[in-house]
């Protein structure tokens, strides 16, 4: 215990140095402290968690909590298996950047990225620090058979970016090698399909921009979860080996009504409102 008060100085400090209204985790550790502090009578402050993934488990669940936020009703149902009042919780969606809630035009996205669009667009991410099997995914792409403009966006990982730019490319297809960027909204609203593994937060900013999605390489535990839900709505395909993904891929692409109908499913699951939601909701928690 003492030790445990110890780690927990600064954090606690923090939480009662300033005048604080509400507390919005999102994520279930700070969520947990703070539910500890509560529960000692140490504590106050009124507290809301949002769940960033599609699926929800135990760890989320940390009372007392003034009000959950999660993904799908599925989610719900869970929080409400162990025990969480149903009133406690709102569905709103994973929150995202609000750029995302303003439609994008193609067109202007296009323009704004150096892109033709004249041949299908296909977006590869690589998360923030351009790890994981990228070069296999990417060679992938290259061996798609349908004429097609690349992009890849490498994140902090500049020899990622480098050794990508060596790779011959076939004449039939167009490439940018892109490195960090913070218009990452603009590319989703080039995309006719992207490549990415299937976090919560990117995949929330996918579906939001109802870009079709081929998963690749989910992380065990939330990350398969979130592709189960990817899966089961028809807003995205898998590969699980990168052996096949230039077959799949260029299979998808000769289906133009498969296609329309994953965008389609992508559009539906979309919540790109869901941060203004949660804000709401979360200020209504207190009486604002």
């Amino acid at each position: 215990m003492a030790v445990q008060k110890l780690n927990l100085r600064s954090f606690v400090s923090y939480l009662t140095d300033e005048h604080w209204d509400l507390v919005i985790n999102c994520h279930f550790l700070p969520a947990e402290l703070i539910a500890m502090l509560r529960q000692r009578g140490e504590l106050t402050l009124p507290q809301v968690t949002v769940c960033t993934d599609f699926d929800t488990h135990r760890l989320w669940i940390n009372q007392p909590c003034d009000h959950y936020f999660c993904a799908t009703d599925e989610g719900s149902l869970h929080l409400q298996h162990f025990g969480v009042p149903a009133a406690d919780i709102s569905v709103t969606g994973i929150p995202i950047d609000p750029v995302f809630a303003t439609p994008a035009d193609r067109a202007t996205c296009l323009r704004a990225q150096g892109l033709v669009g004249d041949r299908p667009v296909l977006l590869q991410l690589c998360g923030g620090f351009g790890v994981g099997p990228v070069e296999a995914v990417y060679r992938g792409l290259l061996d798609v058979e349908v004429p097609s403009e690349i992009a890849v966006v490498c994140g902090r990982n500049e020899a990622l970016k480098t050794a990508l730019e060596k790779l011959p490319q076939p004449q039939r297809h167009r490439v940018k090698i892109i490195g960090l960027t913070r218009q990452i909204d603009q590319l989703m609203g080039c995309a006719d399909l992207i490549i990415s593994k299937p976090g919560g937060l990117t995949t929330s900013e996918i579906l939001a921009r109802g870009a079709p999605m081929v998963i690749v390489n989910p992380i065990p535990g939330q990350e398969s979860r979130n592709s189960d839900y990817l899966l089961e709505n028809g807003a995205a395909v898998k590969v699980n080996h990168a052996c096949v993904l230039s077959a799949k891929v260029t299979q998808l692409l000769k289906e133009p009504e498969r296609l329309a109908s994953l965008r389609a499913a992508a559009r539906r699951l979309g919540h790109p409102q869901a941060a203004f939601d949660v804000a709401r909701r979360s200020l209504a928690v207190i009486g604002r």
